[in-house]
């Protein structure tokens, strides 16, 4: 296994991780306030823009400055 595959894969672990444990959390969070597994417009336009900037953060890791 070349180096491009083992760092697609690990990044492919880590996401499918992080996704489960976000889920986790938000199912955890509607059964304590008694309500359904939802969010609002405002909470996904919100996640989408941290989630960017996470990837641009992520993406200049290895620059040199």
């Amino acid at each position: 296994m070349n180096q491009n595959s083992k760092v697609l894969l690990f990044g492919a672990l880590i996401g499918a991780a992080t996704g489960l444990v976000a889920a986790m959390m938000l199912q955890r969070r509607a059964e304590k306030t008694g309500t359904e597994v939802a969010i609002s417009t405002g909470e996904g336009i919100q996640l989408g823009v941290m989630i960017m900037g996470l990837l641009r953060a992520i993406s200049s890791l290895g620059d040199d400055k």
